[in-house]
């Protein structure tokens, strides 16, 4: 059974397509990975740092032009919640990244396929 050439020619565009999106998209989430990495590495940075002051240390956190005066424990527990969130967020950029990346090679296996076929 023969596929005719426009038909076989729009199909092997539309495959392209899908492998030069999904790969541009693997771009994507490989560098939101790596600042999501990068987050986390200052978030612990800064938590050791707050670590070795004492608690009745005084701690300003800046908030738009102004600093506003916090106290060390939730200054930490932030900081630990923040680092719990991006956590999650790279989890769910990993799973993101496998689907992508299985996508990326089932449009390549296809195309390998209909060049076969030819």
């Amino acid at each position: 059974m023969s596929i005719p050439n426009e038909a076989l020619q729009k199909l092997m565009q539309e495959i392209e397509a899908r492998a030069t999106f999904s790969q541009q998209q693997l771009q994507i989430v490989k560098s939101q990975m790596a600042a999501k990495k990068r987050d986390i590495r200052l978030l612990q940075l800064t938590s050791k740092e707050l670590d070795t002051l004492p608690k009745s240390t005084r701690v300003y956190e800046g908030v738009g032009k102004m600093f506003v005066m916090e106290d060390l424990d939730s200054v930490l527990t932030r900081l630990d919640n923040e680092k719990k969130s991006a956590e999650g967020d790279i989890k769910d950029l990993q799973k993101k990244f496998t689907y992508l990346e299985t996508t990326f090679e089932k449009a390549q296996d296809n195309l390998n396929q209909i060049l076969s076929r030819r």
